[in-house]
């Protein structure tokens, strides 16, 4: 499953990312942010396979603007 990182700038392309990489990152770093463009479906699909493995995942939306689109994904990974 391929899942788009937040943006680093607001006219940036969002860079894609594997959930195997997402696995191999985790004994480093913990907290991901994840493109809006992301489908639903797609990150409670990367929850359940992490909830599965024995993690806790805990996700919210960050809004960052006053327009409906400002925002992203910030997900808790923790063992």
């Amino acid at each position: 499953m391929k899942l788009k990182l937040a943006r680093t700038t607001l006219k940036a392309k969002p860079k894609t990312i594997e959930l195997s990489k997402i696995e191999e990152m985790l004994p480093e770093k913990s907290i991901f942010y994840f493109d809006r463009e992301n489908p639903h479906k797609d990150l409670k699909a990367m929850i359940e396979h992490f909830e599965e493995e024995g993690y806790n995942v805990y996700m919210r939306e960050v809004r960052y603007g006053l327009n409906e689109d400002e925002y992203i994904y910030e997900v808790h990974i923790v063992r």
